[in-house]
């Protein structure tokens, strides 16, 4: 019942009729999870769960966690790089809401499950600036994706960072309704831990990911490598936060088929955006709207490849410096629509001729009122 008890103590004091503080739950427990998921588990927002690798939720099985749980990796690199892993067939149910959102962080994060029950959701100790102490979450799905090899296209390829000796790294496939279960009100902090020679976890990472799987209400904050990167798939998302990543804040591959709708992005340096082609002969395309982009100095706001196939519809780019541009805008497959650069002078900020549907102005385009709960946005970043 203690489990239960941790959550409903807060509505207990309401109904009272007090204006006291609650008093502190049941002591918080640790727990190590050093080895994969293969029967359905429910992590419970009383412990903090204590990543002590690589850890895979495998086919058949469903991992739930409970609002308001944190989930801490440890320290490693390359091997050792701890992440938490959903392969194909498996599901990770993690619901939270905007009082009591999941936090994925580093063991160095001293936030505690009383920290966000009493409505505090940044870091006690770390910088929203710090990255590298763990890894990522990864989704691998079944969905479509365009790849190829030697030989020509492949329907399934191993997602990047985990060896080819686990084939829980494997995703892609031909279920484009695919179900990898529910993701709501998480925070994936601190991550992006290095696994190779330039090669870093993402925040977010999602291969092959069917359309059967929600995604929304999500932030990644001082990711060491991409905020959110995805590989081909159907998934949709929305109400995204990217704050303080290293390099892309939203990166896509293979042929992703799906939206991201409402959006906000403050990064410091490389691309806003990094929207590249398909990588063999299936060549579908994406769409990217109603978003505000912060840029930090040296970013490029817009990258696509001349093969890319992407509809850009309401985005509003601010903070802007010289070096800021969007680029190869005669990519012939992707649109501009409805842009918006808060500068005097947009042709200074595009490689190439202005297409008509980039202006300047200031006009935001995302709906912050439901971001809200986001670290960055109590941190009055936008």
């Amino acid at each position: 019942m203690k489990k239960i008890a941790f959550l409903l103590l807060p509505l207990f004091m309401v109904a009272c009729g007090g204006d006291k503080k609650p008093v502190d739950p049941t002591p918080t427990q640790n727990k190590v999870i050093s080895t994969n998921i293969t029967e359905n588990t429910t992590w419970y927002a009383d412990t903090i769960y204590q990543l002590g690798g690589r850890i895979a939720v495998e086919a058949g099985a469903t991992l739930t966690i409970e609002p308001g749980t944190v989930i801490k990796g440890e320290a490693g690199t390359g091997a050792n790089a701890t992440a938490l892993l959903i392969a194909r067939g498996g599901k990770l149910n993690a619901v939270g809401t905007a009082s009591l959102p999941i936090i994925f962080t580093t063991v160095a994060d001293e936030i505690m499950p009383e920290d966000i029950l009493a409505g505090n959701f940044a870091s006690p100790n770390l910088d929203p600036t710090i990255n590298g102490l763990w890894g990522g979450v990864l989704i691998l799905g079944k969905a479509t994706i365009s790849a190829s090899n030697s030989n020509g296209d492949v329907s399934e390829v191993q997602i990047e960072g985990i060896p080819t000796s686990d084939p829980n790294g494997l995703y892609g496939g031909v279920e484009n309704w695919d179900n990898s279960g529910h993701l709501a009100y998480i925070s994936i902090r601190h991550g992006g831990a290095n696994i190779g020679s330039g090669n870093e976890i993402n925040g977010l990472t999602l291969g092959g990911v069917g359309a059967g799987t929600t995604i929304e209400h999500i932030e990644i904050v001082a990711n060491q490598d991409d905020g959110i990167e995805c590989f081909g798939g159907t998934v949709s998302l929305t109400n995204v936060v990217s704050w303080n990543v290293g390099d892309d804040a939203f990166d896509t591959d293979q042929s992703w088929a799906g939206t991201l709708d409402n959006f906000v992005i403050i990064n410091p340096a490389d691309h806003m955006f990094e929207l590249d082609g398909p990588e063999g002969t299936y060549p579908a395309g994406h769409t990217i709207k109603n978003g505000d982009v912060y840029v930090g100095r040296g970013a490029d706001l817009i990258n696509v490849d001349n093969n890319s196939i992407v509809d850009l519809i309401n985005i509003y780019f601010t903070d802007i410096q010289g070096a800021n541009k969007i680029n190869r805008v005669t990519a012939p497959a992707v649109t501009f629509t409805g842009i918006v650069l808060d500068v005097d002078s947009v042709e200074a900020h595009v490689n190439g001729a202005v297409p008509a549907g980039v202006t300047s102005g200031q006009s935001p385009k995302a709906n912050t009122s439901v971001l809200g709960w986001t670290w960055a946005k109590v941190a009055g970043m936008f």
